[in-house]
């Protein structure tokens, strides 16, 4: 062996050494376990847990807490909480003015547009008359002078008691019925077997959509904004997350939805009584294409690709 061939073969060694060792982790530590929350609504408990089957192929543990929508951003200002993938707007805007002008946050994309929020009816009570929020006064006898809205605590049953207690619509002396999405969603149900009149918060995406035959009133834009409450879903991280585990970041930043994936996850619950995990993983099944972009540039937590992590770990 020549002096220069035994130069380039010592200076090759430590490269090889390094390539046949173990793969180096992409984020420390501290972010293996990634704290998000859950309000308690399908949409979110979908692709919480859309997530959560993606990070645990990918080494990764989701710690999933239900809080409603007022403690789970107040967990994030405290650092408690690092991803949420349920921030809705613009119904949530008072809370994003708080968390911004604490520094809390940080917005890691907007995963799902084309969804809407306001208030809905059966569609028999549409074809009674009942279409825009203005006709809802004159019917208050037959409503029990109740709108029924979601979790207590929510900002959307905030802003209906907004707008009693501005008098708006001629809605004084209304009352907002807070109970969960279930028991809301049961409350439709009940009232559409004697087709009985029901004025309650609905939204896409979900399978209520396809479930009941339901009617969006208008009228609501000064409330719950133009197109029936047209909205838009965010990701947030608490401030700093996205720089402290860039791999993690990079998933959820990849994490882009659309509203028939979503409306068949929630149907997988709702309607069949699928765990959510088990839901998210025939989900992704059937729609494995998403996992390409979602998993664009993202490994392993050890380092190691992550998209034949993902497809081998569901069996694709």
């Amino acid at each position: 062996m020549t002096q220069t061939l035994r130069r380039l073969v010592l200076a090759a060694a430590p490269v090889a050494l390094l390539a046949a060792g173990p793969a180096l982790a992409a984020d420390a530590e501290s972010c293996k376990t990634i704290r998000m929350s859950d309000p308690g609504w399908t949409d979110i408990t979908s692709t919480n847990a859309i997530a959560s089957v993606v990070l645990d192929a990918l080494g990764y543990t989701a710690d999933i807490k239900t809080l409603s929508v007022p403690i789970g951003y107040e967990a994030m200002k405290n650092k408690d909480t690092d991803v949420f993938l349920g921030n809705w707007m613009p119904a949530q805007q008072s809370f994003i003015d708080d968390l911004n002008a604490a520094g809390a946050i940080e917005v890691v994309t907007k995963n799902l547009t084309g969804a809407k929020f306001t208030l809905a009816v059966p569609s028999y009570v549409a074809e009674a008359g009942v279409k825009d929020f203005n006709d809802l006064a004159a019917n208050a006898d037959k409503f029990g002078s109740e709108i029924y809205g979601i979790e207590p605590g929510a900002p959307a049953n905030s802003n209906i008691q907004k707008m009693i207690d501005a008098g708006d619509f001629g809605l004084t002396g209304w009352k907002v019925v807070e109970s969960g999405e279930q028991a809301m969603l049961a409350q439709v149900a009940r009232a559409g077997r004697s087709q009985d009149f029901v004025v309650f918060l609905a939204w896409a995406p979900h399978p209520m959509n396809e479930v009941f035959d339901l009617t969006y009133l208008s009228g609501g834009d000064a409330y719950f904004g133009p197109n029936f409450g047209g909205a838009e879903v965010y990701t947030l991280a608490r401030t700093g997350w996205s720089a402290e585990c860039p791999n993690a970041a990079t998933l959820f930043r990849n994490l882009v939805f659309e509203i028939g994936l979503e409306n068949a996850m929630m149907g997988r619950i709702l309607n069949d009584g699928t765990d959510p995990e088990a839901a998210a993983k025939a989900e992704l099944k059937a729609n494995p294409a998403v996992l390409d972009a979602w998993l664009a540039g993202v490994t392993t937590f050890d380092g190691q690709p992550g998209l034949d992590a993902v497809k081998a770990e569901l069996g694709l």
